[in-house]
């Protein structure tokens, strides 16, 4: 068996015992006096001021408990009630000790000693510094100081800080992080394992840091609501008192960029009729979010670093320093490792960000998680609106099958869901969407996903794989077709993947064999492979190809 090492301070007042101390309860001799727990050895942490009240406690330990071995350990502090001071001293003790888990079972006694002191022991042995658990004693009961033989011994209860051990409460835990990821889901009940692994993750890193957290992901990923769900969840959990302050920093430009973030003083500039303060300023003790963080001038950029490390920032104009103390997310479509590559973004800052970065996938990534968010949006629109509408089966059989196709394009992600079902739910008939409203929506998202694709340019896939020169020199026809089936490539993952959207008709009509084989053979026909046309997407051309941003 195990030995029993008990470790506690002395208690200067209930320790003495007064002028009748063998008729008083005296908690560090009661320790060696309980039934059942046997104390083989007893580490008792005294102040210099008071060895002798040690030594004589040591001395009657030995008197009612021959074999209980009391090893005195001098521990000074100049204010035990100064929390660091004090940690600093049991911390210390804890280090040097020579713990032995395998041979020795450790009771740390919280009865004695400061409510500092026994608040450190609490975090010592919980953060398991010390590997041990907590010994709580109590005095006897009046009936048991009656007797003719009166037990001045008290009672003893053991703590065991391993949660997991107690299924009540590890129940109510683990109900209680269901709520908070579900809550950072807005309630929706996601699908996607990847996409929910990756909301856990952001929920443990919400909770436990104040470290800057970079979400990055195409527009209409949900960046901006997931930021405005952890400022809530970390102001639910007391960890902020301030607001959530959003910045599209794609809008800043020049000194305006500048004034907005940092705030100026009065005659800064023309047109600087009064001090303004900044939207740094602004977040003082909450949540500053900085979306589409990768459109700022480097200027900004260093201005923005020295704020995130020292929590100060010099206002445009001004000669003092400001302070904000404000937890930092930011957001971007942009590759920044990219950038930083290509001299358009601030290396130092990068890594500041890069500590806590998740990646949120595109909705045509998520499709098993569209159905979800349709319930989602439809709620939405009856807590808002007051009009419960609904899909008849038919119909959402038929919008589902449209939403979760591959070819199904999602150019602005769930904001492109959500302004589908507003519409439809808008246009229903009676509240009930029926097959004729999907049918008219989904000619109006194709429409949509058209008349987008100019944005990137016509053929502006095809120029970014060949080359402008090469390009030009094929025929209307194969760059038309060629310049599709390349854009289609960059959005799949894999090659298999490509041809199944590509081929999906004859694919259902049985009249198509390997459709990877015939991608592959038909990209060789132009001297390309799937490799080189995924190396020359978007964030990733090389330098001998335009760069699309």
């Amino acid at each position: 068996m195990r030995r029993r090492v008990a470790i506690g301070f002395l208690g200067t007042v209930l320790d003495a015992g007064g002028k009748n101390k063998r008729a008083r309860w005296r908690p560090s001799i009661g320790l060696c006096q309980q039934d059942g727990l046997f104390i083989d050895r007893f580490e008792l942490i005294h102040d210099s001021n008071w060895l002798r009240l040690a030594e004589r406690v040591a001395t009657e330990i030995g008197q009612v408990s021959p074999a209980t071995e009391v090893r005195l350990h001098q521990m000074d502090v100049k204010d035990p009630w100064d929390f660091a001071e004090m940690y600093t001293a049991m911390r210390d003790f804890a280090s040097a000790y020579p713990f032995d888990p395998e041979r020795e079972d450790y009771l740390v006694n919280i009865t004695t000693g400061t409510h500092v002191a026994q608040i450190c022991w609490f975090l010592l042995t919980e953060a398991n510094f010390i590997p041990g658990r907590l010994l709580q004693l109590s005095p006897p009961t009046s009936r048991e100081t009656d007797g003719e033989e009166p037990d001045y011994a008290g009672h003893h209860s053991i703590i065991d800080l391993d949660l997991s051990r107690y299924d009540q409460i590890a129940t109510r835990f683990a109900a209680e992080r269901d709520q908070a990821t579900s809550f950072l889901k807005s309630g929706i009940e996601t699908r996607n394992a990847t996409f929910n692994a990756m909301i856990d993750e952001i929920e443990n890193v919400a909770i436990r840091s104040r470290a800057p957290v970079l979400l990055i992901g195409p527009t209409g990923a949900g960046k901006s609501q997931l930021a405005k769900r952890i400022f809530e969840l970390k102001k639910a959990q007391r960890q902020l008192t301030g607001d959530f302050i959003e910045v599209n920093c794609a809008t800043l430009r020049g000194d305006q960029a500048m004034s907005t973030l940092f705030g100026h003083v009065r005659g800064a500039f023309t047109g600087a009729l009064s001090d303004r303060p900044g939207l740094m300023k602004a977040a003082d003790k909450g949540l500053l979010f900085l979306d589409e963080i990768g459109e700022l001038g480097l200027d900004e950029q260093a201005m923005c670093l020295r704020a995130i490390e020292e929590r100060r920032f010099l206002p445009v104009g001004s000669d003092r320093d400001t302070e904000s103390d404000f937890q930092l997310l930011a957001g971007t479509n942009r590759d920044l490792a990219e950038e930083v590559q290509r001299g358009r973004f601030r290396e130092d800052l990068f890594a500041r960000l890069n500590l806590w970065t998740f990646h949120l996938p595109a909705l045509r990534d998520r499709r098993e998680d569209i159905e979800p968010n349709i319930d989602y949006e439809l709620r939405r629109i009856r807590e808002a609106e007051g009009q419960n509408v609904t899909f008849n089966k038919e119909a959402l059989q038929r919008y589902l099958s449209f939403a979760q196709d591959p070819q199904s394009r999602w150019v602005a992600n769930f904001r492109d869901l959500s302004a589908s079902i507003t519409r439809m739910a808008t246009l229903a008939p009676k509240g009930r969407i029926n097959e004729e409203t999907v049918l008219r929506e989904i000619e109006r998202l194709r429409a949509a996903w058209r008349q987008a694709e100019p944005a990137s340019g016509p053929g502006a896939t095809l120029t970014d794989v060949l080359g402008a020169d090469e390009a030009a020199g094929l025929d209307p026809f194969d760059a038309v077709q060629l310049d599709y089936v390349l854009a289609v490539c960059r959005e799949s993952k894999t090659l298999s993947e490509a041809g199944r959207r590509l081929f999906a008709n004859s694919r259902q009509k049985k009249s198509s064999g390997n459709d990877s084989d015939r991608l592959r053979k038909y990209l060789q026909k132009f001297g390309l492979d799937f490799a080189k046309v995924q190396a020359t997407g978007p964030g990733r051309a090389t330098a001998s190809f335009p760069i699309r941003v």
